[in-house]
Order: structure tokens, then sequence, then C-alpha cells
């Protein structure tokens, strides 16, 4: 176990083998920086990665403060009884939120916060009918765990793999940690394990986004950052282990450590493999368990298929 200096971390098996395969799941979530604390000791606030402004609405948080405590709080905005009518039906946007922590005013508010400080949704994890599980930061604490859990079954089998399983930082604002920790690596094969969308949901159109419902599998990303004869392996091993799977295009970018992964030194050939997820970037993503279990039994039969000689 290691950890680099911008917060990657690493668990590695078999150092040294012929083979080394790289697994990353991104460990970072969403969330919000302070950018000014008002006389009154409100929080005014600015989203850090891609959120839906009306998901932010009433929430709960949590600040991390400067001095390494946390501390709760919630988001505010006006409430709709004192709103103009012209502005009753207007989308909520995230200039017009603020976090209120308590605090009686912005002395008070100092003692614990300042600007450039972060604050997370404030979720539990909870579980509903047929094994689906529901909280904030899915995406992509999910892929973390299966990277950690395929790699430590794999190593367990066979030894003639090196496998480095890696939770990635800064992955929602620019895949800044894969990149650091592939280049540190230097790894022959890497797999990205992070979340896509579920389509099985109200609304969606299924010809332009794909079909990829709960408890499918494994969603294999296709297109041209992906490399094409690891995807080939993936599916052939899929298909030999009974795994489910669906295939995704990503006509660019995969929008994935993956990318970043892929572009360091001279390539490395990458893969992407998702696990389906709904109400992405929101406080209730939803998973389903059986498809944590094919994202393991996919990877880890992966990694040993490398070992075959």
């Amino acid at each position: 176990m290691s950890q680099d200096s911008y917060g990657n971390s690493f668990a590695q098996f078999h150092e040294g083998a012929s083979h080394h395969v790289m697994l990353a799941g991104h460990i970072d979530e969403i969330g919000l920086i302070i950018t000014y604390i008002d006389d009154e000791g409100f929080l005014y606030i600015k989203t850090v990665g891609g959120w839906d402004s009306q998901q932010l609405v009433g929430q709960r948080v949590r600040v991390v403060g400067f001095k390494g405590q946390e501390l709760l709080g919630v988001i505010g905005k006006k409430p709709i009884h004192l709103m103009k009518a012209s502005d009753r039906d207007k989308v909520s946007l995230v200039e017009d939120m603020w976090i209120d922590i308590g605090a009686k005013n912005k002395t008070e508010a100092l003692q614990y916060v300042r600007v450039g400080d972060f604050a997370v949704i404030e979720q539990p994890l909870i579980e509903l009918l047929n094994g689906r599980l529901v909280s904030k930061a899915i995406d992509n604490r999910i892929g973390a765990y299966i990277v950690l859990e395929a790699a430590k079954r794999a190593a367990s089998q066979s030894d003639k793999v090196a496998i480095s399983a890696v939770a990635t930082v800064q992955e929602e604002i620019g895949g800044i940690g894969a990149y650091v920790a592939s280049y540190r690596l230097k790894p022959d094969v890497a797999i990205a394990v992070d979340v896509t969308h579920a389509t099985d949901v109200p609304g969606i159109n299924k010809k332009q986004d794909g079909e990829v419902p709960l408890a499918s599998g494994a969603c294999l990303s296709i297109g041209s950052y992906v490399h094409r004869g690891t995807l080939d392996k993936l599916i052939e091993v899929a298909k030999a282990g009974g795994v489910g799977y669906t295939l995704e295009p990503a006509p660019r970018n995969t929008y994935t450590d993956a990318d970043d992964i892929a572009k360091n030194r001279h390539g490395v050939p990458s893969a992407v493999v998702s696990i389906p997820n709904r109400y992405m970037h929101s406080p209730n993503e939803m998973i389903d368990i059986a498809d944590v279990e094919a994202l393991i039994s996919l990877i880890e039969a992966f990694i040993l298929n490398l070992a075959t000689p």
C-alpha cells in the first residue's frame, strides 16, 4: 500500500511479475467550493464538477474546514412563498444558493471555514428492493471498491501478473490523478472502472443513449480511445465466463480515467468497464449489487487470462 503526493492510493500485488496491469477507479466526488462569506455568516458557493443545480436545493452538506474539522450545514435559497410569481417557475441557480452552518455572523463562521474550503453532500447509503443500493458519490467510490476487490481475488490465485489497483483523485476535474499514477506505474495494460448512465428510466432515448439497464452486467466502452485488442480480450473473457455485458459507443473521449492513462508515456493499451448507474451526479445515485459482482468477476478473469501462457 502507498500514496502519492496528490492523494492517489495504490494497492500493489506481485510487483516484478512479467505482465503489469493497472486498474483505476476514481475516489473523488463532485462537490462545492466556498467563494464568499457574508456578514451574517452565510457561505456562498461554486460547483466542483458537473452539477445539475436543481439537485442541490435543500440538501444537507458536510463542510471540510481549513483546520481539518468537518461541520454540517444546509443549502438554502429564498422560499417559494417569498418569491415573485414570475420567479417561481425559473430554474434555481447556484449563485442564488448558500450554505448555512448555523453561524451567528461572519466572525463566528471564519473560526471554522474560509474561502476555498470544500463541501460535499451529506447522504447515507440505503438499500432498496432487489439489491439496489442508493448513495451519494457512487460515482465513483464503487469503481474504487471494484478494482481493489478484483485485484485481491486475482492476486490470491496467481502470482504471474503484477496488479496495481489505484483509487485515483481528481477525475471529475480533469483526470489528474490517473495521469500521474500511470506515469509512475508504467503498466502494460490498464482498465478504468467507472459508472455509466443506466438507460432504464423514463424519458431516455435508447436510440441515442443505448440500452444499458440495471442488472445487465458490465458495460464496455468502444470507440477511438479504447484499445481494440484490450476490448476484444474483455469480450472474449466475458463470453467464456458467462458474464453479461453491453457495449457503449464512445466516438471521441470516454470521459473516464482511461483517456488520461492511454496517452501516457508511449501509450498504454486501455479499456473502460462501467457499472450502470441511475441518477448520476445526484445525491441519490443507484446501482445493482449484481452488476458489482459481474464487474469484479470479469476483471478477475481478465487478469488471470493474462497469467495463462
